[in-house]
């Protein structure tokens, strides 16, 4: 049979769940060609066919279901195991500290709570970052791990689970004429100035934020620069240029002398939590499969 690979395992049961290779994709954060992948490799460590998919359906064969009832309760029973050591490796190994970028909510806070529930001993500490500043706390290690804005090409840091993809909206003053609209194209975008991140934050990431050019190559004023979302949203309610964030925030920030319209041609914003390579430690690791467990079940 060779080695048992957890992810093929972890991808069936997954998709005898949704039925569907296209949300089991989306659970697992991988393309639906990938789960096709696993699921074929599992099937050849196995011996058999698991799954029966048409143009219209994907069912379980048989032997699927069979296998199934088999390994739901093994691999239960493995995770408690794993969660149980980990549990003991960590006792009472002091605080997590944890900072973040953006809202600490929809879901995110409820994987902190429940992360607190299976580690009593493991108080966590929550800490914003500034928007200027999102990978300063780590390096200084004055945070543990940190939500932050992808993307992230820190030497040092290691980036874990990504999550909370979601299309990004463009903030205008009430006074500005995209106020009236419903949808922007990101082509649009070059008729203001729009506002950007101050340093310390790498130039790359900064530009990933506020970007200098349309996807056509039509360049986009650049507006004043900020080191915070509010400052960002005082000078949007000012008119003194337009901001671009992520949904989830434009929801949590309403503001009447703020506008917040869907923008369409842009990829979508995302989260990742990251930490120190140096500094990584259990508690770190215990929290970062706490996060990627949750993705499944809430949106982050």
């Amino acid at each position: 049979m060779g080695t048992v690979e957890i992810r093929e395992l972890e991808c069936f049961l997954i998709l005898a769940e949704e039925l569907h290779f296209g949300r089991t994709g989306e659970r697992m954060y991988v393309s639906q060609g990938r789960v096709s992948q696993l699921v074929r490799a599992l099937e050849r460590r196995v011996g058999a066919r698991l799954v029966d998919r048409t143009s219209r359906r994907v069912r379980l064969t048989p032997f699927g279901e069979d296998f199934l009832s088999a390994l739901r309760p093994a691999y239960a029973a493995l995770r408690a195991t794993v969660e149980d050591a980990r549990a003991a490796a960590l006792g009472d190994g002091g605080p997590l500290r944890i900072g973040f970028q953006g809202v600490a909510g929809y879901g995110f806070m409820e994987v902190v709570g429940e992360f607190e529930d299976r580690h009593p001993g493991c108080a966590t500490r929550i800490t914003e970052l500034p928007l200027s500043d999102p990978f300063g706390a780590l390096h200084r290690d004055e945070v543990d791990t940190a939500a932050v804005l992808l993307p992230v090409r820190e030497p040092g840091l290691v980036l874990g689970p990504v999550f909370s993809r979601q299309p990004q909206c463009l903030a205008v003053s009430h006074r500005h004429p995209f106020a009236e609209r419903s949808l922007l194209d990101v082509e649009e975008l070059a008729g203001s100035p729009l506002v950007g991140v101050a340093a310390p934050a790498p130039e790359y990431w900064r530009e990933a934020q506020a970007p200098a050019r349309t996807p056509s190559g039509a360049p986009i004023p650049r507006g004043p620069l900020v080191g915070t979302l509010q400052e960002g949203l005082s000078l949007v309610a000012a008119n003194r240029g337009v901001l671009l964030l992520c949904r989830p925030t434009s929801e949590y920030h309403s503001r009447r002398d703020v506008v917040y319209v869907p923008v369409t041609g842009l990829p979508e914003s995302a989260l990742g939590l990251v930490w120190h390579a140096g500094r990584e430690n259990a508690r770190v690791r215990a929290f970062a499969d706490a996060v990627a467990a949750g993705l499944s079940r809430l949106v982050l």
